[in-house]
């Protein structure tokens, strides 16, 4: 019997396991899909790609994009502790103020900028120390990058070259502009969510810890979520949670767990044969991702990360945690407003400092450096939808990049400001030949042709659990779900509008806040008995 039951121990399931712990009195069950984050590629930064479609990743395929040529594309989605955090790029960026004052205004009280801002910090060990916008004590180192690759700084100059300013801190007073970017990183290696948050109170007596278990739903007493049901070997387990259960699954498995508890759109599961526990039409709906486009160069000097693992690299790596090997391959960027009118950037760049075209998979031989212009604020949604009622079937995703034209408008006029970097002088001793698009695109549709094909997930899908109070929403601004009881959502699901940036430590600041919210006992009272059986599956 446990208090809580925390369902994945992504960023988001790591931060509440830590924090609703800290109370001895309250036992809490962390329950997570994948294994233990001991793979030695998690721990070195520039080695992120190589986790990608192994043990550690859901390997999620979208439907066919319309927009894309009906390509299907590949997301990478954490499935170990940690979670994304394990295998993603490091990036350490909140979004702008503005994104989270529109999460106030939309209906949620105590989400706007001044109110989550404590969280950041309190999550924060800032490599720089504690100030106005960044904490110093928190679990979570936030460090610069170790060793810096010149192609990085020529970019950061590309960006002054352009009429740029530089920005020497995307977290502090203002976003705009070029710089380096902040990393999750302690010493040379990654700090994931599990390695702040988890693993220094994994010995806590009242912190159980299941890992290699599946989900499998969330069965109600009543309206009163009560049990969760999971694979664990070759057998079903099922534990009780007295107070709440807390999905942490993330954008794409939380949608899912909901409808296959029963909690989502009425036809929908009635097309599942799935008993209706409460009809939430928005469960699912609302999907937002930061689509980017690569457009890479050939690079004439021999600077770029093609060489990472040369042996003296890696002896470098090992002696010293310095070197190519703490690169998180997108070292550099910028946060640009493509319409001078605009309130806030509707335009990020990841620069890469090396060839990286297709998540890492497809290779060249010799040097190449990569800008990848991203999408902040998409006006388009796509939805997460059951492709059975079996919990071991990945979920329909329909992500529906570019389907209002004014997305792709946008990329267009990144991929065009991409070019235009790339020929300052900053590039001068590096620049080779455009390979993508290559000098034969020369219009704008040679462009969009090439949006199209080189279009890929910038790893941000958010918004399928929506927080509000409208007929779609799927958590109150408490993050309990609505129509039932004992139930939140806590992860990037709950954002109502992707915030304009890496969403990762956004994630780990709406579970700082959850926690808070949880402890200060707001629908946390001990679950009451409840006439009738549990729901049937």
């Amino acid at each position: 019997m446990y208090d809580y039951i925390i369902i994945g121990a992504g960023s988001a399931g790591c931060v509440l396991a830590n924090r609703l712990s800290e109370d001895p009195a309250v036992k809490v069950l962390l329950l997570e899909a994948g294994g233990r984050d001991n793979i030695k590629e998690i721990h070195v930064p520039v080695a992120f790609s190589k986790l990608f479609k192994g043990p550690c990743d859901w390997t999620y395929f979208t439907e066919p994009e319309p927009q894309l040529g009906n390509r299907s594309l590949y997301w990478p989605r954490g499935k170990v502790l940690g979670g994304s955090s394990s295998i993603n790029a490091m990036i350490y960026i909140r979004g702008h103020r503005a994104d989270y004052d529109q999460w106030r205004d939309l209906g949620n009280p105590g989400w706007g900028y001044s109110d989550v801002l404590p969280y950041f910090r309190k999550s924060e060990k800032q490599e720089h120390g504690a100030s106005e916008y960044h904490g110093a004590s928190g679990p979570l180192c936030v460090s610069d990058l170790r060793t810096v690759n010149p192609l990085s700084e020529a970019f950061i100059a590309a960006g002054e070259n352009a009429g740029f300013q530089r920005n020497r801190d995307f977290n502090g007073a203002g976003q705009e502009g070029f710089g380096l970017y902040q990393v999750t990183q302690s010493e040379g290696k990654r700090h994931s969510a599990a390695a702040a948050f988890l693993h220094p109170v994994m010995s806590r007596k009242n912190l159980t810890v299941r890992t290699d278990v599946h989900v499998f739903g969330i069965y109600f007493e009543g309206k009163r979520a009560a049990i969760v049901s999971f694979q664990q070997g070759s057998g079903s387990v099922q534990e009780r949670a007295e107070r709440e259960i807390i999905l942490c699954a993330g954008a794409v498995g939380s949608p899912q767990l909901l409808m296959l508890s029963g909690v989502g759109p009425a036809e929908n599961l009635g097309h599942m044969d799935i008993p209706v526990v409460c009809d939430l039409p928005g469960v699912g709906k609302n999907l937002q991702d930061h689509p980017a486009c690569a457009v890479v160069y050939e690079c004439t000097k021999p600077v770029s990360l093609a060489n990472a693992e040369e042996y003296a690299n890696m002896m470098r790596y090992l002696m010293f945690k310095k070197g190519p090997l703490t690169s998180n391959v997108a070292e550099a960027g910028a946060f640009i407003k493509t319409d001078a009118h605009g309130q806030v950037p509707d335009l990020q760049f990841h620069f890469g400092v090396g060839y990286f075209v297709e998540h890492g998979f497809q290779q060249i031989q010799g040097h190449a450096f990569t800008l990848g212009p991203t999408l902040l604020h998409p006006r388009s949604r796509g939805e997460i939808r059951l492709r059975s009622s079996n919990p071991l079937d990945a979920p329909l995703i329909h992500a529906n990049y570019y389907a209002d034209s004014r997305d792709l408008d946008v990329m267009l006029e990144g991929v065009k400001l991409a070019r235009t970097l790339a020929a300052t002088k900053a590039f001068d001793i590096y620049r080779g030949t455009e390979l993508h698009p290559g000098p034969a695109a020369k219009d704008d549709d040679a462009l969009r042709a090439h949006i199209a094909k080189f279009t890929e997930t910038l790893y941000h899908p958010v918004g399928t659990c929506k927080m509000g109070q409208d007929a779609a929403a799927v958590v109150d601004s408490e993050l309990r779900v609505h129509g039932v009881e004992g139930l939140r959502v806590v992860d990037a699901s709950i954002m109502p509008n992707v915030i304009g940036g890496n969403t990762n430590a956004p994630t780990i600041m709406i579970a700082e806040k959850a926690a808070d919210l949880i402890k200060s006992g707001a629908n946390s009272r001990p679950a009451e008995t409840y006439a009738g059986s549990l729901a049937s599956r």
